[in-house]
């Protein structure tokens, strides 16, 4: 068997009418993420929070919003934020790797992955 060889990008598009047959809205994406990494599908129903209600991300907690949308998510089993989800609007996001200039952070922030959850569920 030939070795295979490491992802290198992600992919985002959409296919908006004409392009997409019966009047329809495609979203589509692919991941880099590792060939072996689990990617789970899940579904959070929305729901009501009190007021000062905090949300555990990755690595740090934010505020809660009042209200959140019910959102179905792919994200590595490993990680509180998602590749790429859909709300119960139909509201789609993806996430996608931006290289820059700026140097990195050491502190803990939401990752990438974590505004796409964030988004998602708004």
């Amino acid at each position: 068997m030939f070795p295979r060889p490491s992802p290198r990008s992600c992919d985002t598009f959409v296919a908006l009418p004409p392009a997409a047959a019966g009047g329809r809205v495609v979203f589509g994406k692919n991941s880099d993420r590792p060939a072996d990494e689990v990617q789970e599908i899940v579904h959070v129903p929305a729901a009501a929070h009190p007021p000062g209600a905090a949300l555990e991300c990755t690595y740090i907690k934010i505020e809660q919003v009042e209200k959140t949308h019910a959102v179905v998510l792919s994200r590595p089993s490993w990680l509180w934020g998602a590749e790429m989800g859909a709300n119960e609007h139909g509201v789609c996001i993806g996430n996608e790797a931006v290289w820059g200039r700026e140097e990195i952070c050491d502190d803990e922030a939401l990752l990438g992955m974590d505004l796409v959850s964030v988004c998602a569920f708004f």
